[in-house]
């Protein structure tokens, strides 16, 4: 269990570390191919290493914590149906090109400079502003059959998820200033509890 943990804390640093401003900073001042690549490289990179260690994860011997039952189920269904509207919500308003690095690839074969972020507040962003982190969370959690390990893996998931948001908020508001620190003030960071105000 040791080594599992330990795997999965070096991904998550490793994971973070690569999408920090400094190390995107080195990127920017190689220019070039350098950083047309940098956030598709980011999340091809992401993947495949992720990919071994959910295997390595599953290989690992489990114990049952919590038998199943009607509750746990319906909790779990809740948990999957918030996630679901999460992440529908996020494709709704997220650019998926931007996100997967395609448009800044595009941007350098064509000699273009990537264009800077912009603040929106539409859709399910008037109610969270970070759904997909949020959408994570609660999957994470509704996903059945909790073991030893699984609870030891989610746990680390969502610790790493919550530091990931607050990572992001602090790059938002060093690019976008005091109009996402405006947009903060009216809108939960990843639980929807001004909702319907």
């Amino acid at each position: 269990m040791s080594r599992l943990i330990l795997l999965w804390l070096c991904w998550c640093c490793l994971h973070s570390l690569l999408i920090t401003v400094t190390v995107r900073h080195w990127f920017e001042a190689r220019g070039g191919a350098w950083l047309g690549f940098y956030r598709l490289g980011y999340v091809l990179f992401s993947l495949v290493t992720l990919l071994p260690l959910l295997w390595y994860t599953k290989t690992v011997p489990q114990h049952l914590v919590v038998a199943p039952s009607s509750a746990l189920q319906g909790l779990q269904m809740i948990l999957f149906l918030y996630a679901l509207v999460f992440f529908i919500g996020g494709l709704r308003v997220y650019d998926l090109s931007v996100f997967l690095g395609l448009q800044e690839l595009r941007d350098y074969r064509v000699g273009c400079k990537s264009t800077s972020p912009i603040l929106k507040q539409t859709g399910i962003l008037r109610f969270v502003r970070h759904p997909w982190y949020s959408g994570g969370i609660a999957l994470l959690w509704a996903m059945p059959t909790l073991t030893d390990v699984s609870l030891v893996t989610r746990t680390l998931l969502t610790c790493y998820l919550v530091v990931g948001t607050l990572l992001e908020e602090r790059k938002l508001k060093a690019s976008l200033g005091e109009l996402y620190r405006t947009y903060c003030r009216h809108v939960p960071m990843l639980l929807p509890w001004k909702f319907g105000r």
